[in-house]
């Protein structure tokens, strides 16, 4: 089971997207607002030194933005 955790914000139609996607694939991940949470948002600055949403971290793989070929390496799907 990979542990997936994904900092996002509202109004963010990438980080839907992404959601969408990990739901319908039947991953399971922790969700981290970085505006609700000033905790996650310190968290994604400075120790994954990402500015932008969404952000994932899938084992030890960070990725920043919605790249489908990254998570779908990330995650070993076709």
């Amino acid at each position: 089971m990979q542990k997936i955790t994904i900092f996002t914000q509202p109004d963010c139609p990438p980080c839907e997207f992404a959601k969408r996607f990990l739901t319908e694939s039947g991953f399971e991940y922790t969700l981290k607002d970085i505006k609700q949470d000033k905790e996650a948002r310190d968290e994604l600055v400075n120790r994954y030194q990402s500015f932008s949403t969404p952000t994932f971290v899938i084992n030890d793989v960070i990725i920043t933005g919605f790249d489908m070929d990254k998570l779908k390496e990330a995650l070993n799907i076709d």
